[in-house]
């Protein structure tokens, strides 16, 4: 198979995984509504567990974390026979994935955040670093409640996790440029939220703040 094709097709192959309207498929499927018809208006986990409760939005959780280290696993596998390096292939297949969860062409353009599937695709290609990014998403929402921001959180503390050698020291200037990239990305897909927390109108879990002192007043 041509070298280019090959990985082409591992991209293309990405972001169809990542396309998979995991949460469009459970509201529809179980509950007769589109979960984009409510809430923040996306189909990722956040918004199903706050409109179909706890086991619709882990379900979600778990199938798009799946869905993000299948893409980066398959994306590898196929680029694996072109030139390029299986570490830019993975990194490639990751964004795609990605992508694909925020703009699925299989419900219209229309998806999540993108943080389950990236979340996903790091525990495949960095799993030290995925392990520091879930630490500071359990800190923030501990104290907040605020699933937005803990994403946020989470995405942001990535690049800082690999400058400091969570994946390897030195660390790798394409993993640590993938998660600088990813982390502007799910910033920029939490604008709306990041506006909201601004103003005090972003919704927050109550029984999530297991950190708060002043949780049981």
């Amino acid at each position: 198979m041509n070298s280019i094709l090959a990985l082409f097709l591992g991209l293309i192959a990405a972001y169809f995984i990542g396309s998979f309207p995991t949460g469009v498929i459970v509201g529809k499927l179980f509950f007769g509504r589109d979960p984009r018809a409510g809430g923040s208006g996306a189909s990722g986990a956040t918004n199903i567990f706050r409109q179909f409760g706890a086991a619709a939005g882990i379900a979600v959780t778990i199938v798009d974390i799946a869905k993000g280290g299948l893409a980066v696993m398959v994306s590898s596998t196929l680029g694996s026979a072109s030139m390029t390096s299986p570490e830019i292939a993975r990194i490639g297949g990751a964004l795609f994935a990605v992508i694909g969860h925020v703009y699925p062409v299989f419900a219209g353009f229309r998806g999540g955040k993108g943080v389950a599937t990236g979340a996903g695709a790091l525990l495949v290609i960095a799993p030290g670093a995925a392990l520091f990014s879930a630490i500071g998403f359990a800190l923030v929402l501990g104290f907040t409640g605020i699933v937005s921001a803990s994403s946020i959180a989470a995405a942001l503390t990535l690049p800082v996790a690999i400058a400091f050698g969570a994946a390897g020291s030195p660390p790798s200037a394409w993993i640590l440029g993938f998660t600088i990239l990813l982390a502007a990305f799910v910033t920029f897909a939490h604008r709306a939220n990041i506006r909201r927390i601004l103003k005090g109108q972003e919704k927050s879990f109550d029984k999530l703040k297991v950190l708060r002192r002043d949780r049981g007043r």
